[in-house]
């Protein structure tokens, strides 16, 4: 029987649910002001922003990628940065520097990473060294600057982007620094009616404040949230199918994964993470106090995609990772 203490924690939990959803679904209608089509993407930047994470976009020039997270700080009301990244980038044009005025003295300036919302543009434009910059921040939250060290505001959200189509002059991401991306996305190309639309609504023919965009949400809401969906509960049958998931990533002759020779190596224990969290922010933007086997499935292509790590062969025969993943989805057992 349960206590009625349990049913009222129960109906608080099914209460908070419904008001963060309603406040992210408010947040997403107004973004379709100037957003046309791509929901899909968006959820995906909404799910990775309540799990505290961070997220890499990828995409063809033009179709949207900065308009679409410059879009996302201002409906949360939060401060917006970009980074253009460059091949003569420096790591202190990201973090800042310490430097020196006379009368002045010594003297902090900080970089654009300190901002709620951090635009890494075409962040493989630039070398390892550089893209490591981002590191300690993605990571800890945290920026050091000569011998100090400042705690970067709160919340604190990095959406990279990179180009998949142009090779010349770019450079490839270092292992450490994709795994710091909770999600990894595609935005594609809008459908015929929805382009239409983009013709008459764009920052080429308008200005960004023409669309009179409101700041929906606020950064306590944000901050309520990544607290909140941490206790939204998964069963310890889920937490279990999460580990088997990406174990069969590691192990993949173990579930009968025919795909898995072209693995490498498996995903990390970040990954495991990665689906946990990730998997409880879309249940609770789908309203519920609960992850089900299907959150898990959603979340799955965006968590494990950066993370599929090809050998040789698979690089040779252009394996795409999802087709891996499927397999993994479709033979890793839900409950056992």
């Amino acid at each position: 029987m349960v206590s009625e203490t349990t049913q009222e924690a129960a109906a608080g939990d099914t209460q908070q649910v419904q008001y963060f959803r309603g406040q992210f679904g408010r947040a997403k209608e107004e973004m379709r002001k100037i957003i046309v089509g791509q929901d899909a993407v968006v959820d995906s930047l909404m799910e990775a922003l309540i799990a505290n994470g961070h997220v890499l976009v990828e995409g063809v020039p033009g179709v949207g990628k900065t308009v679409l997270i410059r879009t996302l700080a201002k409906v949360t009301g939060c401060q917006f940065s970009r980074i253009q990244f460059t091949p003569d980038l420096l790591p202190t044009d990201i973090v800042g520097i310490t430097t020196y005025e006379e009368g002045k003295g010594f003297f902090t300036v900080k970089g654009p990473v300190f901002a709620n919302f951090v635009l890494a543009d075409e962040i493989n434009r630039s070398p390892p060294k550089v893209q490591s910059a981002l590191l300690e921040a993605m990571q800890e939250h945290q920026a050091t600057i000569g011998k100090e060290t400042f705690q970067l505001p709160s919340p604190f959200f990095v959406m990279a982007t990179q180009n998949p189509i142009e090779q010349l002059g770019t450079y490839k991401l270092p292992e450490a620094q994709v795994d710091r991306f909770l999600y990894k996305v595609f935005i594609t190309y809008p459908l015929l009616d929805e382009e239409v639309l983009i013709l008459k609504q764009n920052i080429t023919v308008h200005e960004f404040a023409d669309f009179e965009l409101q700041a929906v949400l606020s950064q306590r809401d944000i901050l309520d949230a990544q607290r909140f969906v941490k206790t939204i509960y998964a069963n310890p049958k889920i937490e279990r199918y999460i580990v088997r998931i990406v174990d069969a990533m590691r192990h993949p002759e173990k579930y009968g994964i025919e795909r898995g020779k072209y693995l490498a190596y498996g995903a990390s224990p970040r990954s495991s993470i990665a689906l946990y969290i990730a998997s409880k922010a879309h249940a609770l933007l789908r309203g519920r106090a609960f992850v089900i086997p299907d959150d898990v499935k959603d979340v799955a292509y965006n968590v494990l995609r950066h993370r599929v790590a090809l050998n040789f062969e698979g690089e040779a025969e252009e394996i795409p990772p999802e087709s891996i993943i499927k397999e993994v989805l479709d033979k890793v057992p839900i409950l056992a």
